[in-house]
This record gives C-alpha cells, sequence and structure tokens, in this order.
C-alpha cells in the first residue's frame, strides 16, 4: 500500500522575489492562437471523458 506523503507549506516571497512575482502575475506574456486551440482541445478531450459533473 502507498502512504500519503504531507505537502510542505509553500513559502513566502518577499523583497525583490515579491515585487518581481506581482509584476509577472500583472503582466502575462502573449499566448499564441495555437497555444489556445491545443489548450482549448485538451480540454475537450478530458471534458468528453470525464465522469464527474462539471
Amino acid at each position: 500500500m502507498f502512504k500519503a506523503r504531507l505537502i510542505k507549506e509553500t513559502p513566502v516571497l518577499r523583497g525583490k522575489d515579491a515585487v518581481k512575482f506581482a509584476k509577472r502575475m500583472a503582466n502575462p506574456a502573449p499566448v499564441s492562437k495555437s497555444e489556445k486551440e491545443a489548450a482549448r482541445k485538451a480540454y475537450e478531450a478530458f471534458k468528453a471523458i470525464s465522469t464527474f459533473p462539471l
């Protein structure tokens, strides 16, 4: 039998790391149409085989 491992706490960002993270979240990189379409196709594929209500 497998035993579940504990999940460590997410570290708190401080200083320059926090500023850098906030800037990246405020200005996400653009995504191409082909990347969006690939993500949509993957979503539809998983949605088609899911057995739980969405």
